[in-house]
């Protein structure tokens, strides 16, 4: 199972090595997200892939199991295992994030995630500005203050972006709210600037946190109108990086 931050630190190619039972799930999930088994297609059979992968039979269907608990494949008797069409896929899971991002990520998709994280979290920190306590706005203010320590460091930035966010999530007092993490950690990664600003000379730095600190001003504040508006401009900010990212 992939944990918050996997995206972030796959970017700077340290996304942890799965160990003996999650590789044959890692694989091919991978492979599905990636078109070697396009939807709609049939998987080879169990032998085939026990002998593809190396694994027993055992770890074969429980891998298989978990990917069609994820939407992603279908058992179907005397036919075989399919794979589901894309719209099945649990696209809030953070393992199917993962992979979908260790695949390359395409600009429409990323756009279908600010998208939806303009919904979520535009509703979050509306929330927010009514149910937050006074430990989450500390809280806030510690991460906005991380992001400020790590500018130039783009994998150190993008997990205090993270942690900031997961409270503004948390602080709505939504519980469903928290399953959208996966979806702003996508975008979070797809942001992150590219290593010729290394100095954190990039305006994306400086920007974001002044924007950051704003937004936890007007959560502290119960601002709900400016709130929105800050993470709109964030979001923004965040997508027109993503974007040069993808050019």
């Amino acid at each position: 199972m992939s944990e918050p931050g996997s995206l972030i630190r796959s970017r700077t190619g340290r996304s942890a090595a799965p160990n003996f039972h999650s590789f044959v799930i890692n694989e091919l999930g991978l492979g599905i997200v990636t078109g070697k088994f396009p939807a709609g297609s049939i998987l080879p059979r169990d032998a085939e892939l026990m002998d593809m992968y190396g694994v027993s039979r055992t770890v074969l269907r429980e891998a298989l199991k978990t990917l069609e608990a994820k939407g992603m494949v279908e058992a179907r008797p005397k036919v075989g295992t399919r794979v589901a069409p894309k719209n099945r896929w649990a696209y809030f899971d953070q393992q199917v994030l993962l992979w979908l991002f260790e695949g390359g990520f395409d600009a429409n998709l990323t756009a279908h995630f600010f998208s939806i994280r303009r919904l979520i979290e535009g509703e979050a920190v509306r929330l927010a500005c009514r149910n937050r306590t006074a430990d989450q706005v500390r809280t806030m203010y510690y991460w906005v203050q991380q992001m400020s320590i790590s500018r130039g460091v783009s994998e150190s930035f993008a997990l205090a972006n993270l942690e900031l966010h997961q409270i503004f999530l948390t602080a709505s007092q939504n519980p469903l709210m928290r399953a959208a993490l996966g979806v702003v950690e996508f975008t979070l990664a797809a942001a992150m600037p590219k290593g010729e600003f290394t100095d954190g000379t990039s305006p994306y730095y400086e920007t974001s946190i002044l924007t950051q600190r704003a937004l936890a001003h007007a959560v502290e504040t119960g601002d709900d109108t400016g709130a929105r508006d800050h993470l709109l401009r964030i979001l923004e900010l965040e997508e027109a990086s993503a974007s040069a990212n993808l050019a």
